[in-house]
C-alpha cells in the first residue's frame, strides 16, 4: 500500500502538470448536497456514497467525485473557455468488494469549450496518454453518444425513449426494456389484467407510503399507453444490437458504424463528430489505429458521460481499477446549468495506482 504522504506528492505533481497547461486549480467542498446527486442518479447513489445530515443543509454526501461540483461552480461563476484542474480525496462504499479502496485521491483536468469540441476531446485524451506514457498501459475508448443517438432516433413514443435514455447505464435493465418494448418479452397476466381492469382501484387496500392514488393511476395510465403503442421494430432492434456489438480498434469500428448509419440515419451526426475526433487525436501524434474502441465501453460505471469516453488499464494487473477515466458530459452542464449549457470534456487520474505501478519519473 502506498504511504498517503507519497500519493499527495504525486497528485501535486500532476495538479501541477495541469496548470502548466492552463488549468485553473479549483476545490470543491468534500461535502455534497445530497439533494443534487440524488437528482442526477437517483436513489441508486445511496448505495457508492457516505451519507450524513446536517441540521441546516438536510442530507449530505461525501464527495463522490469531483465533476458534479465543478460543473456547478462553472456554470455559476466561469468564463468561457475554462480549463480547471483540481487534487483531492473522493469517497466511495465498498459493499461487495473489502479489497477496493473506500477513499482514494483523484487528480483532474476539465475542459469547457463549445467552439471545437472535437479538438477539446483530443486535448484531453493526448495529455492523459502522453502523461501516463511510462507505464505502458492500454487504453480504452468508446462513444455513448452513438448509443444515445440511435436511442433518439427510434420510430417510437417519447415515454419510451426516455426510459431507455435513463436505463443506458444499466445493460440489464437497457436489454430487458428493448425486449419489452418490441414485444420479445412477454408481458405478465397479472400486469395484462390491471391494464385491462376499467377501475383498477376500485378494490384497493389502504393506500401507504408516499405516493398517493392519483399519482398511482397516473402510472397504471401510462403503462396502458405503453402497452396499447406499436412495437419497435425488428429492425431497429437488430441496428441497435450492431451497434452495441461494435469493437475492435479506432479504424476498424469507424467502417462499421459509418456502415451502419446507412440504415439508421439519426447516428450519422454521431458518427461524423467520431471520425473528426479521431482526426484530431492523429493530429495530436497518436495513432487512432493502434487504440481500442468498444461500442458499450463505459456504461456501466460512467453514469454522466454522453458522448466520448476513455480509460487507461494496467494490461498486466487486471485487478486494478482503471488508472485513469474520462469523457464528455455536456448532458450534464444542461442538467445544473439552470437553463445554461456548455460542451465539456474532463478526467480524472489516480495518483495512489500510478505509484503502485511503479510511478511516471
Amino acid at each position: 500500500m502506498t504511504n498517503r504522504a507519497a500519493i499527495q506528492i504525486e497528485a501535486a505533481r500532476l495538479r501541477a502538470a495541469f496548470e502548466a497547461q492552463g488549468a485553473v486549480v479549483v476545490e470543491p467542498p468534500v461535502l455534497q448536497s445530497a439533494e443534487t446527486l440524488l437528482d442526477l442518479y437517483g436513489e441508486d447513489i445511496r448505495a457508492r456514497a457516505y451519507v450524513t445530515s446536517d441540521a441546516l443543509r438536510g442530507e449530505q454526501m461525501l464527495r463522490p467525485d469531483f465533476t458534479v461540483p465543478v460543473v456547478e461552480m462553472h456554470m455559476a461563476h466561469g468564463a468561457e473557455p475554462a480549463r480547471y484542474t483540481y487534487a483531492g480525496e473522493v469517497f466511495r462504499r465498498q459493499e461487495d468488494d473489502a479489497n477496493r479502496d473506500n477513499e482514494y485521491t483523484q487528480v483532474g483536468y476539465e475542459i469547457f469549450e463549445r467552439t471545437a469540441p472535437d479538438a477539446s476531446d483530443a486535448e484531453v485524451f493526448a495529455l492523459f496518454y502522453d502523461t501516463l506514457k511510462p507505464l505502458g498501459l492500454r487504453a480504452a475508448t468508446g462513444d455513448i453518444g452513438i448509443l444515445t443517438a440511435a436511442v433518439e432516433g427510434l420510430n417510437t413514443t417519447e415515454r419510451r425513449k426516455h426510459a431507455l435514455m435513463r436505463h443506458i447505464w444499466r445493460p440489464a435493465r437497457f436489454r430487458a426494456l428493448i425486449d419489452r418494448f418490441s414485444a420479445r418479452a412477454d408481458v405478465p397476466s397479472s400486469r395484462v389484467a390491471l391494464l385491462q381492469n376499467p377501475d383498477p382501484m376500485a378494490n384497493a387496500v389502504p393506500v401507504i407510503g408516499l405516493r398517493g392514488p392519483d399519482e398511482i393511476l397516473g402510472r397504471i395510465n401510462a403503462l396502458r399507453e405503453d402497452h396499447a403503442a406499436d412495437p419497435i421494430s425488428a429492425r431497429e432492434v437488430e441496428l441497435i444490437d450492431a451497434i452495441l456489438a461494435v469493437r475492435g480498434t479506432c479504424a476498424e469500428a469507424l467502417p462499421q458504424l459509418s456502415e451502419i448509419a446507412t440504415q439508421m440515419q439519426a447516428i450519422s451526426p454521431a458518427v461524423d463528430r467520431l471520425a473528426q475526433r479521431l482526426a484530431a487525436i492523429e493530429a495530436r501524434g497518436i495513432d487512432p489505429g493502434a487504440l481500442e474502441f468498444e461500442a458499450t465501453y463505459g456504461r456501466t460505471q460512467m453514469e454522466y458521460y454522453d458522448g466520448f469516453v476513455f480509460g487507461f488499464y494496467a494490461a498486466d494487473r487486471p485487478e486494478l481499477p482503471a488508472i485513469a477515466s474520462g469523457g464528455r458530459y455536456d448532458a450534464l452542464t444542461r442538467r445544473l446549468g439552470q437553463g445554461r449549457e456548455i460542451p465539456a470534456v474532463g478526467g480524472v487520474i489516480r495518483p495512489g495506482l500510478v505509484l503502485e505501478l511503479g510511478g511516471l519519473s
